[in-house]
This record gives structure tokens, sequence and C-alpha cells, in this order.
């Protein structure tokens, strides 16, 4: 697909209903029969966070009545022991961005010991791979490089949002109060974690006011790292959700038809990369994505609610499966790291002891 020029791309995001349909059954043609997903826990170790995004009902102020500053380690790893008698596989870590900036929060890392949030994550993964069979993914936000190299040693895999490639949107309601959303600083991330050959999760936020170009334009940012590096094993197309009580409260969502031609773009540009929609965001309209192009329903959690989605639950498993074997599909549970990463290459001895005990 390399010889599709931008203009051919965009022509792409922009045909009709002939256009994509042909394009949806060329994609099936090539597919494999295989859905996967993987059944998670989520651990939001923090809601402190230093971006102020406009879609976000996640971030707390340290002040915040219902803040967690931190999430102490014996109740992340008594959450991480249910986890694993649901026979759980990943261990899903998030917090909000440069958290220990402030104040509240070093404060708590410091009363258990550790002198940044990246020091307290080593641990928590650490403790994942010792004392569970699941396996740690993790998604910090931004981070220097020698950082990514310490939790790559616990990590099967790592994420982090693209979200879009403009620098215009940083003076939009979306970013124009979110340092860390600055696509230069994402994309450097991203690109470390190649040179550092981490499998690594990313995509884009669709309808938070970008334009067509700008989608495709991310598209290719993506594409253009992963072309050198390898690393990229799965890209989420996610759509925007209007939230009470959000600065973008009042912004449309992308129509359906907006969100298909993504998911079919994404995957002929990216033939060999899974490609995501978030199932709890799109439930009703959750098959029409696996006949775009979508071939993985991402972490799925019989323990834990989406807590940056609150309003949206998961969907049973035995939903994902009816509408899987509708469509002809086999849903097949994955590991946090795709199987063609699970080399040394990739990952660390530690990781690759640990998936070889699980044995799924």
């Amino acid at each position: 697909m390399s010889e599709l020029s931008k203009n051919d791309i965009v022509d792409y995001m922009n045909s009709g209903y002939k256009e994509i349909t042909s394009l949806m059954d060329e994609l099936n043609s090539l597919k494999d029969p295989q859905i996967t997903y993987s059944k998670n826990i989520f651990l939001p170790i923090t809601n402190i966070c230093r971006n102020e995004c406009g879609y976000c009902i996640y971030r707390r102020s340290p002040e915040s009545f219902d803040a967690t500053i931190l999430m102490e380690s014996d109740e992340v790893l008594a959450m991480l022991m249910e986890a694993n008698k649901y026979s759980c596989h990943e261990a899903l870590f998030t917090f909000g961005e440069g958290a220990d900036e402030f104040f509240e929060v070093r404060q708590a890392l410091d009363k258990q010991g550790y002198s940044s949030m990246v020091d307290y994550l080593y641990h928590l993964c650490s403790e994942t791979l010792d004392k569970t069979n699941l396996l740690p993914h993790s998604n910090p936000g931004i981070l220097k490089k020698k950082d990514l190299k310490l939790l790559g040693e616990v990590n099967a895999s790592m994420g982090l949002m693209l979200e879009n490639s403009s620098s215009r949107l940083m003076e939009t309601t979306v970013h124009s109060k979110s340092p860390g959303k600055d696509p230069k600083l994402r994309l450097k991330t991203i690109e470390d974690a190649g040179k550092l050959k981490i499998p690594f999760t990313t995509g884009l936020l669709i309808g938070v006011g970008e334009t067509v170009e700008e989608r495709v334009d991310s598209l290719l940012e993506i594409k253009k790292l992963h072309d050198k590096y390898g690393h990229i094993q799965e890209i989420i197309i996610q759509n925007f959700k209007p939230k009470p009580g959000i600065p973008m409260e009042n912004q449309l969502e992308p129509s359906l038809m907006e969100m298909i031609k993504v998911v079919a773009v994404t995957k002929l540009l990216f033939p060999h990369v899974s490609v995501q929609v978030p199932p709890n965001l799109n439930i009703d309209s959750a098959q029409m994505f696996l006949l775009a192009g979508a071939d993985d329903w991402g972490g799925v959690s019989p323990v834990t609610g989406d807590y940056v989605n609150p309003e949206a639950p998961w969907p049973e498993l035995s939903k994902l499966k009816s509408l899987t074997e509708e469509l002809g599909f086999k849903l097949v549970e994955r590991l946090p790291v795709y199987p063609k990463y699970i080399t040394h290459e990739f990952l660390s001895e530690r990781i690759i002891e640990k998936i070889s005990s699980i044995g799924l």
C-alpha cells in the first residue's frame, strides 16, 4: 500500500457509499477469520493529571473530593489477585500524565518509598509479574527514553494515543490546557519506543475538531514510524463521546460513516497491524467496524469498568462472541502483546519467561 499518495488516502476518506463499501469488501477478502480480545483489569493508579483536555471526565485536581491521589501498593495487589481469579492476563496500568508534578502525589509516593511515578509503576509491574499470571501493559503518558527503557523490562507492551498530529488543535478547546498533548512530544515518545523495540499501541481520537486531512496526516505519521521501527502492534480508532460537564459537551460526535471510513483507511495503510474500535463506546455499531477492517475488540474486563468512559460498561464476553460469530468470525483471546512480538528482539527475558509460564 506504500504507493498510495496522501491525496489518494484523502480521497478514500471523502469517498461515497460505493467506494467505501468496495474497499470494505476488498479488506474482508484478505481478513483473518479470527477477531481477538484481551481479558484485562483496568488499574487507574491516580487521576491527577497536568493536562486538562476538553473531552476528559477522568482527570481530577488534588483538591477534588473524589480525587485518587495515589492507589497504595496493597490495594493494587488486591485488585490484581482478584483479576487473577478471573483468569485475566492483562494488567492495564494508567494514570494522569505528569501526576508527580503535584506536591500531593509526590508526598504520597514518598510515603510509600518511591521518588517518582515511573519508579512506583516499575514496582507495581514487577509485583504483577512475580505474584500473578497477568502481564503489565502501561499507558503512563509521554516519557523520557530512559524511563521507557526501564519500564520496557517489566511490560509486555506499552501504549500512548497520538490522538492527532496537528499542532493546530493545541490552540482549541480540546488541548489548549494540555501541554502533554503536544503532538511533537507524543510522536517522540512513540519513536523512542520504536528505537527501544517496545511493542506499542497508539491511535487516533476522532471527532474533536480535526479535519479529514489532519486525520490522514496523523495516520501517515504513525506509518512513518512503524515503517522504520516495526513496533506498532495495534492502532485504536476511538470516537469522541460528549459527556455532561466537560468543556466539549456540546460538540457533536463523529458519524458512523466517518468512523467506518477512518477504520477502513487505517486497515488499508496498516494491513499487518491490528485495528481496534472500543466496543463499549460502539456496541450498537460494533459489527460494522469489523466489516470495515477492525480485527480486535481491545481490552475487556470482567473485574473493573472503563474509568475513562464510566457511562459505557464493557460488554459481556458472551455478547462479543455472538457479535463476532454472527459475521462468520471466531473470537480468540490474546495476550497484551501480539504473537509476532513475542521474541527476544522485542521483549525482556523476564517477560518471555512469564509468557511461557502462562501458556495461553
